[in-house]
Order: structure tokens, then sequence, then C-alpha cells
């Protein structure tokens, strides 16, 4: 499948690459993308959450009153949950979120991602640039040159403009990510996708 490939000003270089159908141009498989979206957000939970439990606080063992005559419920703890400040019933642990997803099953949710986003014509290729310095400025420029001021886009590079990567930092809705640490999530979020020339290699395994 031949794209057109565009400078950062949003006009044609009169150049082209061919991307893979397999990876570019594949019917969407919405099972798998969602199989991978769960996946990258469960590890994103840290899994450190802790509540005490009546075995846990701190306090008194004396027995509250005595057993019978009062009227009411037996009370043993200033501990039981009942009462303010006491343990918690059942409350979290620490826990791993981790989710085990097959390799095939990942590039199959990206390939799909890509392709759902050349379908709906989210998906632009740019020619390599730099910038001489980190300019939050320069990189709106670009953006607004392909449309994306009040989008959420995400650009991907081979990972060596670290200038582009340091002009981004203060944009809200702007995101930018090397191939190699391109995931599913990140695509789909994306209402923009800009992928540099160097990139289409490192996503496709050149």
């Amino acid at each position: 499948m031949k794209v057109d490939v565009l400078d950062k000003s949003g006009n044609s270089t009169g150049r082209s690459v061919d991307l893979p159908d397999d990876m570019f141009n594949i019917e969407p498989n919405e099972h798998a993308v969602y199989l991978s979206v769960k996946q990258y957000l469960a590890h994103q939970r840290q899994g450190t959450h802790k509540a005490k439990e009546r075995g846990e606080i701190k306090g008194s063992t004396r027995k509250i009153k005595k057993q019978k005559g009062t009227g009411t419920a037996r009370f043993g703890s200033i501990k039981n949950p009942l009462f303010k400040g006491g343990g918690r019933v059942f409350g979290p642990r620490p826990r791993k979120y981790t989710q085990k997803l097959n390799k095939k099953v990942k590039a199959l949710a990206r390939a799909s991602a890509l392709s759902d986003k050349v379908k709906n014509d989210q998906l632009r290729i740019v020619e390599n640039f730099e910038f001489d310095a980190p300019k939050t400025k320069d990189y709106v420029e670009v953006m607004n040159a392909f449309g994306c001021k009040d989008l959420k886009s995400l650009f991907i590079t081979d990972g060596s403009n670290r200038n582009v990567i340091l002009s981004a930092r203060n944009l809200k809705k702007a995101k930018v990510t090397s191939a190699h640490g391109l995931n599913t999530y990140n695509i789909v979020n994306a209402e923009a996708l800009l992928i540099s020339e160097d990139a289409i290699k490192a996503i496709c395994g050149e």
C-alpha cells in the first residue's frame, strides 16, 4: 500500500512509502485490541494498596464491657471493625495486576489499531526532521500544519529525535514515542497518528 510522504509543513515531498498490508491493511480484530489495551492499563497499576485489618490495628485488647446483662450486643475488642478506628474487613492487600498475553495476539492488536487509523484517514507519514533545540513553539507549528491543534496526537519516531521528544513534553494532547516503545493503547488513544520514515522501518522490523 503506497502512502505519500509529507514534510513537517504538511506538504507533499513527491515521494511515497510502501506500507506492508499485513500490518497496515488488515481487518481490525476488536477483541485483540481490547485484550491488549486491558493488559496495558492493568500493568499501569502499582498494586501497593493496603488497609489494616483488626489484627494489625494498634489498640487495647481489654474487653470493653461484660459479656452479659447489658442488653446490647457483646463486644470483645476496641479494634472491632464496627467501631470508628477499628480494622477494616477484607481490605485491599498488595498484589500484582500483571496479565499474560501471547505475542501473536499483541502483534495482531497493534496491526489492527494501525489498520484502523489508515482506514479512518488518521495516519500520516512524515519525512525525518530534527529541531536545533527543544522548543515547544516549533512542535506546535508542526502539529498545526497537520491540523492536529485540538486533537490528541501521537508522533512515532525512531528514537533519535531527542529535541522533538523534549519539545512535546509540555503539551497536554501531544505525545511522542519511539517505534520500539509503541503499544496498542497509545495508537487507539490518539486521534491523529504521525509516523516518521525511519520509524516505519523499525515498526516493520526492517
